[in-house]
C-alpha cells in the first residue's frame, strides 16, 4: 500500500529529530540488512502483546510507531494474521518498509506530531522514545495508551538510566538519544491507567558507553 505523510509542523522540531532523521535516512540500507532477526527475547515480548487482544470485527490492528524498515517487529505482527500502521521520520526506511510489505499501511510521521487518532488493538514504540527529548514522552505516551482499545497492550524500549541526552554513533552517523530511567516510565504508564505485565532490562548499563536498555509490555484497563 502507498506510504504517505503526515503534518509536521516545523516549529514544534527540535535539532534531534533533524539529526536522527537525516542520520536514520542515510544508514537506511545498512539497517535494514543488521536489522532482521530479534534480538534477545523480542518475539516473546510480541506474543505478549499480541495475547488476548481486544475483540475486533476484522483483523486487529497493530500500531507501530517507529518502525523502521519493518523488520522483524512488523513483519511478524503481519505473520501472525493482525493489520500493521507504521510510523516512522525517516522517508527512506518507510520506503523500504512499503516495498516489502504493501499489505500494511505506513505514514511518514514524528511520534511528537503524529495525532494517533486511529483506535488500535496494540501499539509498538520499540526504541524509538529514547532518540527523542525526554521532556516529551509524557505525551507521547499519553496519546498512544489514549488510542489503544480497552484491554489493549503497548509495548516499548526506554533508556536504562537517568543518564542526560548524549549523541554516540551507529554505521558512520551521529545520534540522538535521550530517556527517562525505567522507574519513572514505569510511573508514567501505570499513571495513564496501564498495569505492567513485564518490565526487564535488555542491555544493564555499564560505567562505559552502553547506557542501558529496558522493555515493558502494558495492558490499558478495561
Amino acid at each position: 500500500m502507498p506510504h504517505h505523510n503526515a503534518p509536521h509542523p516545523a516549529d514544534t522540531e527540535h535539532p534531534a529529530d533533524t539529526l536522527n532523521r537525516a542520520s536514520y535516512d542515510a544508514v537506511a540500507p545498512e539497517w535494514d540488512a543488521a536489522r532482521q532477526a530479534f534480538y534477545g527475547r523480542e518475539r516473546n515480548y510480541l506474543d505478549l502483546l499480541l495475547e488476548d487482544l481486544p475483540p475486533a470485527a476484522g483483523r486487529p490492528l497493530v500500531l507501530d510507531a517507529g518502525c523502521g524498515a519493518g523488520r522483524p517487529m512488523a513483519e511478524y505482527v503481519l505473520r501472525r494474521g493482525c493489520g500493521v500502521l507504521g510510523i516512522d521520520r525517516s522517508p527512506a526506511m518507510i520506503a523500504l518498509a512499503s516495498r516489502r510489505f504493501p499489505q500494511a499501511r505506513w505514514t511518514i510521521a514524528t511520534l511528537e506530531d503524529y495525532p494517533f487518532g486511529e483506535p488500535c488493538h496494540a501499539a509498538i514504540l520499540w526504541d524509538c522514545l529514547f532518540h527523542i527529548p525526554r521532556q516529551r514522552h509524557a505525551a507521547i505516551l499519553a496519546k498512544a495508551v489514549r488510542a489503544l482499545h480497552p484491554g489493549g497492550r503497548l509495548m516499548l524500549t526506554v533508556g536504562g538510566s537517568a543518564h542526560p541526552a548524549f549523541t554516540d554513533v551507529m554505521f558512520g552517523r551521529e545520534f540522538f538519544y535521550d530517556s527517562h530511567p525505567p522507574e519513572r516510565v514505569a510511573d508514567m504508564l501505570r499513571g495513564l491507567s496501564c498495569d505492567i505485565l513485564l518490565g526487564e532490562f535488555m542491555n544493564l548499563p555499564t560505567d562505559g558507553r552502553e547506557k542501558g536498555r529496558y522493555a515493558f509490555v502494558a495492558r490499558k484497563a478495561g
